[in-house]
């Protein structure tokens, strides 16, 4: 018998038609990869939550292109005048590559990309519950090449650990949320990235490219 799939989409709309009973926004730190990645998200959470985003990606490789991302990000705040607060943690592309190791030969969106989300989410989900966030969350959900069901479950896991904050599920490539965000990137005249992040995905990235 077929597993009925979770419609994450559908609960996110559930969680956000909840929290607009209450006479406060509830506190989200939010996990975001990039600028791209971020807008749609940001268009669907705005004024419904106070956002933080936390910016902890240290699978992105090379140096180089973690801080054309990083930079990318800080202008498109700059451009459409958020005022979310912008967290920025430790670069360490090579400490954080130990783990990705031993699933080098991985395929893409297999195991290996599982614990490249659990770390990053891990961390993020800590600092919200020590720094007392009602909420956790992530935009990587934007993404077609990133599973939903993998994600949210990661973070209701994450959610038993630290009870004293919420996951918020979501999936946010539903509803044409990626297209629309494609839309945004061209406005602004956004860098968008041709691989997901860690070295793998990087060499992979090349692999194609000599192709070409």
């Amino acid at each position: 018998m077929n597993k009925k799939k979770v419609n994450y989409n559908e609960l996110f709309k559930k969680e956000v038609e909840n929290i607009s009973r209450g006479d406060k926004l509830p506190t989200l730190l939010l996990h975001a990869c990039c600028g791209p990645c971020f807008t749609i998200p940001y268009e669907k959470l705005k004024g419904k939550f106070k956002i933080t985003v936390i910016y902890n990606n240290s699978n992105i490789y090379p140096e180089e292109e973690y801080y054309r991302r990083l930079n990318e990000f800080k202008r498109y705040l700059k451009e459409i005048f958020s005022d979310v607060e912008f967290i920025e943690l430790d670069y360490d592309n090579e400490t954080y590559n130990l783990d990705l190791e031993p699933y080098a030969e991985a395929r893409e969106g297999g195991e290996r990309c599982k614990v490249c989300f659990t770390k990053r989410l891990s961390y993020g989900y800590e600092y919200a519950a020590k720094h007392g966030f009602d909420y956790f969350g992530t935009v990587m959900t934007i993404s077609r090449y990133k599973n939903a069901e993998t994600i949210n479950s990661i973070g209701y896991e994450l959610e038993k650990k630290y009870p004293t904050t919420k996951w918020l599920p979501a999936d946010f490539k539903k509803e044409n949320g990626y297209e629309d965000s494609l839309i945004i990137i061209k406005e602004h005249e956004m860098y968008l990235q041709e691989y997901c992040g860690c070295k793998y995905s990087y060499q992979k990235y090349l692999e194609r490219a000599s192709k070409k």
